[in-house]
């Protein structure tokens, strides 16, 4: 990506899409009709109504986490997830998805395990993984994921 590229982000608090120059993305971009933080760092919790939009509108990669709340690893995956969101929040998206209360979604994506997580770019899966990771893996497997897609 060349360094005064535009960048299209889909606001987690109400949905607008935003264009944000890729090199302004380390100075706090607000959303233009809401104000919230556009990279918050923290996970985005998606519904079958907005995961579509975070998909197809998103230019940051987005890296989801397929989850449901009776689910052990799930849990125990989950404080990783927001720990490495907050550290790359301006090189990725990350968006929780609960299949449990979002099974149109979790079915459109043929989630057969969880926690599974995916990497999506310009509206395509690139990669997905089945099973929580401890922190180092976790890390280590979006740097082998993202750096190709900064590219494209």
């Amino acid at each position: 990506m060349t360094e005064n590229a535009t960048l299209q982000i889909v606001c987690p608090a109400c949905g607008a899409v935003n264009r944000v120059p890729s090199d302004r993305l380390d100075e706090r971009p607000v959303c233009g009709k809401c104000r919230s933080a556009l990279l918050a760092g923290q996970p985005i919790n998606a519904t079958d109504q907005t995961f579509g939009r975070l998909i197809e509108k998103s230019g940051l990669p987005l890296v989801v986490d397929f989850w449901a709340p009776w689910c052990g690893p799930c849990q125990q995956f989950a404080p990783v997830f927001s720990q490495v969101a907050g550290e790359m929040a301006t090189r990725a998206q990350f968006v929780k998805l609960d299949t449990q209360g979002n099974q149109q979604t979790a079915a459109r994506f043929q989630i057969r395990s969880i926690p599974t997580l995916m990497v999506f770019h310009r509206g395509r899966e690139i990669t997905r993984l089945s099973g929580a990771l401890p922190k180092p893996q976790f890390q280590q497997w979006l740097q082998q994921n993202l750096p190709a897609l900064r590219t494209n």
